[in-house]
């Protein structure tokens, strides 16, 4: 399990050695278990007992409206993590997690975070901070995903959606949804968004291919969005 290359990339194991890894996998209680494409990792109204790590395929969260619409939070991919927020607080998760390809995950448990063990050592302390870090980045994401949705046209949201990928990606990135998942992600048409990726094109601000986004000039400045309104 140790030489997955993604359980490396993720920020909990990056940079440990072969037996700080061994050791890291037994502080957070780590098992592994494969699911097959639909499969459902979570259902809402049920404690989140562990968090995942996603070691192959692509898991999706996702919650129901007041109206039982679906609402995608989060397409999570090999390396990254899900469910670390609800797990460590222990409160019921009102989310769904659904594998949208077969997956693998890797299941770990906060709780030597939350209740240390004596005799506390050098690398559970650095380990427990790892964690907190991760809180933190879920944190900031959850910001990202407010000033998306925060944005009055659709064409502000998806500036704002493009400009944080390349940020992290440079000028071309993939991002992890197909025209419908990042319809609902965005609170969008179907229709109405690949309608506005199509005039993104002809303004010669993107170019695309499936998942794949290219930015061809600056996006538009938040006073060219309120020009738009």
């Amino acid at each position: 399990m140790r030489h997955n290359p993604y359980l490396r990339q993720c920020p909990l194991f990056q940079g440990l050695s072969p037996e700080e890894t061994d050791y890291a996998l037994t502080y957070f209680g780590a098992k592994t278990k494969q699911y097959e494409r639909g499969q459902f990792l979570h259902q809402v109204s049920f404690p989140l007992s562990r968090f995942g790590l996603v070691l192959d395929g692509t898991v999706q969260v996702y919650m129901d409206d007041m109206d039982g619409h679906q609402i995608i939070m989060n397409s999570v991919g090999p390396g990254e993590l899900f469910g670390e927020s609800y797990c460590f607080l222990g409160i019921d998760a009102p989310i769904y997690i659904c594998a949208v390809t077969d997956a693998e995950i890797l299941w770990m448990s906060p709780a030597r975070v939350k209740a240390p063990v004596p005799p506390v050592q050098a690398i559970d302390q650095a380990l427990s901070n790892r964690f907190i870090a991760a809180l933190a980045t879920r944190t900031l994401n959850l910001n990202q995903r407010i000033q998306i949705l925060s944005q009055s046209t659709l064409r502000g949201k998806l500036t704002t959606f493009f400009s944080q990928y390349a940020a992290d990606q440079g000028d071309t990135f993939t991002v992890p949804f197909d025209r419908a998942s990042m319809a609902n992600f965005l609170g969008a048409d179907r229709s109405a968004l690949s309608r506005e990726l199509s005039n993104m094109r002809r303004d010669g601000i993107l170019d695309f291919h499936r998942s794949q986004f290219r930015i061809l000039k600056p996006v538009y400045s938040a006073r060219s969005q309120r020009e738009e309104k």
